[in-house]
């Protein structure tokens, strides 16, 4: 009776959340770019708390907001208090509850209040660190913009159209997945250049791509964000591990950029695409509204597109004025940390067995150890996919084990011993073969 109750309540919470579509509510019209463009940075958009009035939400909040409730009362009554599941049930549902308030504040002060209880603030400290996600971000930011990270940048292009992007990616994709498991497709209704939902990877018909755009796609919305959902998707009781409420969006995130480093697939702009998005979100809950945010990041030497977009993924549902905007982007480097650091526990303690269940659907951190156990007792099932260093631990354990042990060294010694070094040598510009330039 009670795997019967936990499959009837856990549908039911994917019935009921699936209208309540987040980036669809706060999405921008393309034509506010080229407007704010062809102006020259000097005018804010013109968002405010009208034009999301216009923007009807694809809910009425009164109505999900009470089936929430009634399923909130028979989660208590039906699995009790006390389950590990029923705990994670109920915690989804509060945040489904805030999302509601959050949409209906789009364009106020209230959307920002909202956004920084969901995903947290820029001011935030590490778990477990007294470092904040800021200071990390800035430091992140340095790195991923010195002159080593643009002697190591090849002369790569975006010369790849959408189109041919579909085509390349899908063979990427057809290679890790079943036949018919996952689409790729084109896309007019994105503002960012792709974006991962259910089992669809969608490519905005606009961008342009490079093989490693192509790269981290692949391992970034592919194996992860649509990995996950297709586990999740599959579990026989807890099928609300195929969806995912915002307190699983720093896993989701953070593990996506993880697999992003551990399969090389990354490079230093890119690195600091999402360490950037932090600042921007924190000048803009100190006040700095749009233009004053865009004008930072053109000051910092990033081209007007790329400046525009990570502004606008900051201020899309809050006030262009500042002070209230959407924090959903701090989940990158929250989670990457976050995860790093619940491996080598892992590891440290004994139990890497546990890491398969980071895939096994949309989870937190906190909600793995009840899943393993329920995993050990057949209620939860294996995930299916799994990227290849978690189907095999052994390069993964010895991987962190070494990065454990390598925390007891002094860095700041060891560079200092290595500047003299490295002083003497000639300042060459970047040598690169034509077979480093293919393989991929």
């Amino acid at each position: 009776m009670y795997l019967e109750h936990l499959r009837q309540l856990s549908d039911r919470l994917v019935a009921i959340q699936k209208p309540i579509m987040i980036l669809d509510a706060i999405k921008w019209p393309a034509q506010v770019q080229t407007e704010f463009l062809e102006g020259k940075g000097k005018a804010l958009p013109n968002i405010d708390q009208a034009f999301y009035a216009q923007q009807a939400l694809r809910f009425a909040p009164d109505v999900v907001r009470e089936e929430l409730k009634t399923l909130r009362s028979d989660i208590c009554r039906l699995l009790g208090g006390t389950d590990g599941l029923g705990r994670i049930l109920l915690q989804n549902i509060e945040q489904y509850l805030l999302v509601i308030d959050m949409l209906e504040g789009r364009g106020t002060k209230a959307f920002g209040v909202c956004s920084q209880a969901l995903y947290g603030s820029a001011t935030d400290k590490m778990r477990g660190d007294k470092k904040t996600l800021l200071e990390l971000s800035e430091r992140l930011c340095r790195t991923f913009s010195s002159a080593a990270a643009e002697h190591l940048k090849r002369p790569y292009g975006n010369d790849i159209p959408a189109e041919k992007a579909v085509e390349m990616l899908s063979a990427k994709l057809n290679a890790y997945f079943n036949e018919g498991d996952i689409r790729v497709q084109l896309s007019n209704g994105i503002v960012s250049d792709a974006a991962a939902g259910g089992d669809v990877i969608k490519l905005n018909e606009r961008a342009y791509f490079s093989e490693l755009d192509l790269q981290v796609l692949e391992v970034h919305e592919g194996w992860v964000h649509v990995g996950t959902t297709l586990n999740g998707r599959r579990q026989p009781y807890a099928t609300w591990l195929g969806v995912g409420s915002p307190r699983i969006t720093a896993h989701q995130e953070g593990l996506a950029v993880l697999m992003e480093t551990l399969t090389f697939s990354s490079f230093p702009q890119r690195a600091r695409r999402v360490s950037d998005r932090v600042v921007a979100i924190s000048l803009a809950e100190d006040g700095a509204d749009f233009v004053e945010v865009y004008r930072h990041f053109i000051d910092k030497g990033l081209s007007e597109h790329d400046s525009y977009r990570v502004t606008q993924r900051v201020f899309r549902g809050g006030c262009v004025e500042g002070g209230s905007v959407f924090t959903k982007d701090l989940s990158y480097i929250k989670g990457f940390v976050e995860n790093v650091n619940f491996i080598k526990s892992a590891i440290e303690s004994g139990v890497p067995e546990i890491l398969p269940m980071m895939f096994v659907g949309k989870v937190t951190l906190d909600d793995l150890p009840i899943l393993y156990e329920r995993y050990l007792e057949g209620v939860i099932a294996a995930p299916d996919y799994l990227p290849p260093m978690f189907r095999d631990l052994n390069g993964l354990f010895v991987w962190f084990g070494f990065s454990s042990g390598m925390s007891l060294v002094n860095l700041g010694r060891v560079q200092a011993h290595y500047s003299d070094v490295f002083a003497k040598l000639p300042h060459t510009t970047p040598v690169y073969t034509t077979q480093i330039m293919t393989e991929f």
